[in-house]
């Protein structure tokens, strides 16, 4: 079979531990890497960039912050989408304050702003937790999108409110605006996230991410032991709200384009938390299944009834997506709480093992 590991040998415990100790994982991201950054920009359309890749990796992105938080550290948060409006809002005020800027330099430094409010928002977990918590921040959702509606500042007095993102070039090639090619504005976000994503990783699998663990699993043990809660729940907001901004700053600048406070509002902070629980909370891979899943489910549900000859309009397109999200969001809670990135260890184990029994 594809996942047969006989003749692997593992003689050193770091060997054993290594981020791919099966030499088929490398093999499989390597193929998905290739896809990535050389078939899908030779051959994807406009509509397939702006539908389903660029979407799909922006979301990914914001439930991989999410899910540093929730699923790693255990601290409950409905406010990711004011949180991905810090983000957007920082790197909007950067490139137009000081224009000369470079937009992915300004993409990376809006999450630090963002970092800094989810800190701020994250002091009351060290005294509260659960679903106190989840109400504490949010109460920071409804404040910042008020924030972003009143403060005119933020989007430099424009008469509609909205912040429009403007033309931006590296070395004469468009990146951000209207000018900006698809296909450039997917590298962008595409290298975003697969710098984040390997920070994320390397993260998880250290120190810290076995703090966070360590907090989410028993906080009052972790204390007991020499973990220093504080420092633990701190830096999972930090570091959970810097990728959360740096998406949201890729939400406006790489995909939509525009943007008004209402973008931001609690909607987009519980499509984040599907994503996150769908794919599986505590996983790296989960945030791209669940991504895959929810960005291109409405596209799927336009397609076919067209393909198969079967009127159906746009309201009942998108109410048969909630109610289908929605079924998912139970089926995956009570059949199988680690979201689809278990289902997939189970399948590779039982190639592993195949024709064996499990």
């Amino acid at each position: 079979m594809l996942y047969r590991t006989v003749g692997q040998f593992k003689t050193t415990y770091e060997a054993d531990q290594a981020l791919f100790p099966v030499r088929q994982d490398a093999v499989l991201l390597g193929i998905i890497l290739v896809l990535a950054w050389v078939i899908f920009p030779l051959t994807a359309s406009e509509f397939t960039f702006q539908a389903i890749l660029i979407p799909v990796l922006v979301f990914s992105l914001a439930s991989l912050g999410l899910n540093i938080l929730t699923g790693y550290a255990g601290q409950l948060s409905l406010g990711t989408g004011a949180f991905m409006g810090v983000g957007a809002y920082a790197c909007y005020k950067m490139v137009t304050l000081m224009p000369w800027m470079n937009p992915v330099v300004a993409i990376l430094l809006s999450g630090f702003f963002s970092a800094g409010v989810g800190v701020l928002f994250g002091i009351p977990s060290l005294r509260i937790k659960g679903f106190y918590l989840a109400i504490a921040t949010l109460a920071a959702q409804f404040f910042l999108v008020w924030l972003f509606e009143k403060w005119s500042w933020l989007y430099n007095y424009n008469a509609s409110g909205a912040i429009q993102v403007p033309n931006l070039d590296i070395f004469g090639v468009y990146v951000t605006g209207p000018q900006a090619a698809s296909v450039t504005e997917y590298y962008v976000v595409l290298f975003v996230v697969t710098l984040l994503t390997m920070l994320c990783i390397n993260l998880t699998r250290g120190n810290l991410g076995r703090t966070w663990k360590a907090t989410r699993d028993m906080d009052i043990a972790a204390e007991l032991i020499g973990i220093n809660l504080m420092r633990s729940k701190l830096t999972a907001f930090a570091i959970s709200s810097y990728i959360v901004g740096v998406a949201g700053a890729l939400y406006v600048f790489s995909w939509k384009g525009a943007a008004e406070p209402n973008v931001f509002d609690i909607p987009l902070s519980f499509q984040v938390l599907f994503i996150a629980i769908i794919g599986g909370l505590g996983s790296i891979l989960g945030n791209y299944l669940g991504a895959a899943l929810i960005v291109g489910l409405p596209v799927v549900l336009n397609l076919l009834p067209a393909a198969f000859g079967i009127p159906i309009d746009s309201a009942m397109v998108e109410h048969l997506n909630i109610m289908i999200v929605g079924g998912l969001i139970v089926f995956f809670l009570i059949v199988e709480p680690h979201g689809l990135a278990q289902l997939w260890r189970l399948i590779r184990e039982k190639l592993i093992i195949w024709p064996f029994p499990y």
